[in-house]
């Protein structure tokens, strides 16, 4: 009896200090992705030739990648998780890591066969969505945690949320009024609207 409860307060006490890793893991993610997206933006108003593997592409997935870890640490205790918003918050971070993979994925082939990078592409929409729902599920764990420091990055969870789904939302205004919207920030997003 006492070889089963030292066991389950193990396993108890991981999966608390994995959760808070897979929350810290996305909430830097999605921080570099967001701040790779800016310096991907700016890079177009500098007229920097556009390919996949540029640098601010590389910061993009990388920060993908850390929401990826994030997802492969969420999975590994989700079954051990007794609160179910907590997990909610994993199962949303590991949809947001599968869509992020699978939108890179699809970003690759979209500069592979056009060689631009267009602003408003099902494969952007895609890794954008995929950014969201791991910023949200990041938050929901943070909410949940009983971390006094980690709880300390909630107003940086919280902006990431409202960065990405402000960064969807101007997308998508762009994508229904595209001839009348892509004239005032041709400049900024030439090739995003070329592509619309």
């Amino acid at each position: 009896m006492y070889l089963s409860n030292r066991f389950s307060v193990s396993v108890l006490s991981r999966t608390r200090k994995i959760t808070e890793l897979s929350s810290l893991l996305a909430i830097c993610g999605t921080v570099i992705m967001l701040l790779g997206g800016v310096w991907d933006s700016a890079s177009h108003e500098m007229r920097i030739p556009e390919t996949f593997w540029t640098i601010q592409h590389v910061t993009i997935y990388s920060g993908a990648s850390m929401v990826a870890c994030s997802a492969i640490a969420a999975v590994l205790v989700i079954k051990h998780c007794k609160h179910n918003t907590m997990k909610k918050g994993m199962v949303m971070i590991l949809l947001g890591a599968i869509l992020q993979l699978g939108g890179g994925y699809a970003d690759y082939n979209f500069h592979e066969v056009y060689g631009i990078d267009g602003l408003v592409t099902p494969s952007h929409l895609s890794v954008e969505s995929g950014l969201l729902l791991s910023a949200a599920g990041s938050f929901i764990l943070l909410s949940k945690s009983q971390n006094h420091i980690l709880l300390k990055m909630a107003p940086i969870s919280i902006m990431c949320i409202l960065s990405s789904a402000s960064w969807i939302g101007f997308n998508l205004v762009l994508l229904v009024g595209s001839v009348v919207l892509c004239v005032p920030v041709f400049q900024l997003f030439y090739s995003g609207c070329a592509v619309m």
